[in-house]
Formats: C-alpha cells, sequence, structure tokens
C-alpha cells in the first residue's frame, strides 16, 4: 500500500470512495476536491493498493488556530478495513501536524456512527466532554449550528 498526497488526476477514485460513507460523509463538488488536491494535498493523503484508492483523509490546518487540524473527511472502502489503512491516514496527517508545529487533530461526528466512535478511540482519540450523552457518547449542542449536535474527538500531537 502506496499512502501519497490527494492529486488531481485521482479526485474521480476519492469521489467514488468518499459517496461509500453517507450518510455520514456528504459529498462535495469536484471542485471543491480540485481545491483539496491543489491547495490542501499534504493532509488530504489518499491510500492506493493495486491501483486502487481504498482510504482517504480530508483535513485542513485551521487558518484560525495553526496548532490544529480539522479532519473533514475519514473514509476506508469497506472491503478493506481493519488492515490498518485509515491508522496510516491519519498518521500521515500527524505526521505533517508535527513538521508545522501543529498540537491538536479534531473531527466532529454523528453521535449515532458507532463505527466511527470505536474507530476513533481505537486511534488515539479522546471524545471531548460536552452537555449531553447519546449512549455513552459525549456531544455538544449546536457544535456545527442549529440543531448540529456533533459529538467531537481529538488527538492532541506528540502525545
Amino acid at each position: 500500500m502506496m499512502i501519497a498526497p490527494l492529486t488531481v488526476d485521482r479526485i474521480p477514485d476519492v469521489e467514488k470512495l468518499l459517496a461509500l460513507g453517507e450518510p455520514y460523509i456528504k459529498l462535495r463538488g469536484s471542485s471543491d476536491y480540485w481545491l483539496y488536491a491543489k491547495l490542501f494535498s499534504t493532509t488530504c493523503p489518499v491510500a492506493v493498493l493495486n491501483g486502487e484508492v481504498v482510504g482517504c483523509v480530508i483535513a485542513f490546518r485551521s487558518q484560525d488556530d495553526p496548532a490544529e487540524i480539522y479532519l473533514q473527511d475519514v473514509m476506508t472502502h469497506p472491503d478493506h478495513r481493519r488492515r490498518g489503512i485509515t491508522r496510516a491516514l491519519v498518521d500521515e496527517v500527524r505526521r505533517q501536524g508535527s513538521r508545522w508545529g501543529c498540537q491538536r487533530l479534531y473531527l466532529t461526528s454523528e453521535p449515532v456512527n458507532r463505527p466511527a466512535h470505536a474507530a476513533w478511540l481505537a486511534l488515539g482519540f479522546v471524545n471531548v466532554e460536552g452537555d449531553s450523552q447519546v449512549d455513552g457518547v459525549s456531544l455538544i449542542s449546536n457544535y456545527k449550528g442549529p440543531g448540529k449536535h456533533r459529538a467531537v474527538y481529538e488527538c492532541l500531537i506528540g502525545s
């Protein structure tokens, strides 16, 4: 398996992969992925196995707090899960963050996405304490706007 930055020629494969993540991943337009490949490629790694994109992370360094990187979308093809692909991709983003002097990776998730909850904990993320809980998952109310309650996970870089 090869981990490499997102490139324009891999956008169609990434879009097909991310579409498999619905309803938890919202597919964006091709022009968005072009921007990711051109402006954020070092925090948008893809995993390629036998010429096929089997995993990807779409992540961005914060402009408001450059010590943070937000993981927007993380997806591993269902046929290739539980093989370390997500870990390898997140580790690549973590290494890039470390090179930049970043201190924190974080992401949000739907509280009902139990497999994601388990995966984030297994990858060393902590479910940030919020103001309510659903089935043992801590939520922050209105995190992404009114009525958009999210589980927030963070992982400190270097720990």
